[in-house]
């Protein structure tokens, strides 16, 4: 990969396109394991679920993934309405001392956890003009896509499939037209379920992927965590170097026919 070859996110460089949610772990150790095997600098956190400093006599996330070496990532899962991501992120705010990187998601139902569109955009609005940096989970809509841009987002994050699915990605037609259109940094957040999705998501040419229950769900979340390290790392060095023309048949053979002795003129060698 490039040395020069970083993930910028409202301003910010990260070495690693692979961001790592925080949540389903069994304990604190094992989050703290699987976070540096993956190799991730920015972490997610839902604010409804994990405990950052709310409740003081609790184990704090905060103790096993310090944020001097880790870049937080609030989030607000399990909120439906617009209304209750905003003051979801309030308190994110006012718990990690103004930090205001966040990221928003708005559900539509608890079954499937599809994005509610309206809601976000309007969530959306608000946050940034409330001096939020807005990284947001949407659906693969790529002209609500463009319209989270146009409302001051940081970053766009379509839905390879549905949240803890495991699916991978179902349409990748829809990715690269968002990849297309919009101009900030497209990270594919749900859905991918093992490495060569991870890998597949970076090929298309996200600029990052966001997973949790992936590793987290993983018989040995710290193997699958360097192994989504190195799909990330792969799928974006092949983006880079430019995958070869597809074609129904091989054209051309890979080694040379030319200079090659015939049949003929290897019986009159002879």
């Amino acid at each position: 990969m490039k040395p020069d070859d970083t993930l910028v996110i409202a301003g910010k460089r990260y070495a690693s396109r692979l961001l790592v949610g925080t949540g389903k772990y069994g304990d604190f150790d094992e989050t703290r394991a699987a976070i540096e095997a993956s190799g991730a600098q920015i972490v997610t956190v839902a604010i409804r679920r994990t405990n950052i400093g709310q409740n003081p006599n609790e184990p704090s996330l905060l103790d096993a993934l310090p944020p001097s070496r880790f870049t937080y990532l609030p989030n607000t899962a399990g909120c439906y309405s617009a209304d209750d991501a905003v003051r979801t992120l309030r308190l994110a705010r006012e718990l990690l001392d103004g930090h205001d990187l966040v990221k928003l998601e708005v559900l539509g139902d608890p079954q499937s956890l599809y994005p509610n569109m309206p809601e976000t955009l309007k969530a959306a609005a608000q946050l940034v003009g409330e001096g939020f940096k807005v990284m947001v989970y949407c659906s693969d809509d790529p002209i609500q896509a463009k319209m989270l841009e146009d409302a001051g987002c940081v970053a766009i994050m379509p839905l390879a499939s549905l949240i803890g699915s495991g699916m991978g990605i179902l349409n990748p037609w829809n990715l690269q037209l968002i990849i297309d259109r919009v101009s900030l940094p497209v990270l594919v957040d749900a859905g991918v379920g093992t490495a060569s999705d991870a890998a597949i998501a970076m090929e298309l040419g996200c600029d990052g992927v966001l997973m949790n229950t992936a590793i987290a769900a993983a018989g040995d979340p710290i193997m699958m965590a360097r192994a989504m390290k190195k799909a990330v790392e792969a799928g974006r060095e092949a983006y880079l170097a430019g995958r070869m023309p597809k074609k129904f048949y091989a054209a051309s053979p890979s080694s040379p026919a030319e200079g090659l002795l015939s049949p003929s003129q290897n019986t009159k060698a002879a």
